[in-house]
């Protein structure tokens, strides 16, 4: 995972990278469950991505569906893009500081919960 990382962050030094990006940080969900709704919308269109989003069941799918719409807006207003020309070229989920519960059980003792949470990128580009 911290190889991906820091090939992405090399990746964006190297090229200068300008395409238009969104985060949403310390979601409350696991990354695990974001991932499998991510997976549904890489490489689609971004009013595809934003149907698809909105018939999807997954608890994942709203906060996601936020982030489509925050970077297809930042492209409209910073850069200048058209919303019809523009595809998901990225998303990811990263893990996010997890917090730490305890659940009381028989004889004394205690179990660890863990309350995880999320950092979801979606990074857009211009269909060619």
């Amino acid at each position: 995972m911290a190889k991906n990382t820091r090939e992405r962050k090399k990746r964006i030094v190297e090229f200068g990278d300008k395409r238009p990006r969104a985060v949403a940080k310390y979601i409350r969900i696991s990354p695990f469950k974001v991932r499998v709704v991510l997976d549904l919308i890489r490489n689609k269109s971004v009013t595809e991505a934003v149907a698809i989003l909105a018939n999807t069941s997954k608890a994942g799918a709203e906060p996601i569906r936020k982030v489509v719409e925050s970077a297809a807006a930042n492209a409209e207003h910073n850069l200048n893009m058209n919303r019809a020309d523009l595809k998901i070229a990225e998303c990811y989920a990263d893990m996010g500081p997890t917090l730490k519960r305890m659940q009381p059980v028989s004889k004394g003792r205690g179990y660890r919960i863990l309350k995880r949470t999320s950092h979801i990128t979606v990074v857009l580009d211009a269909i060619n």
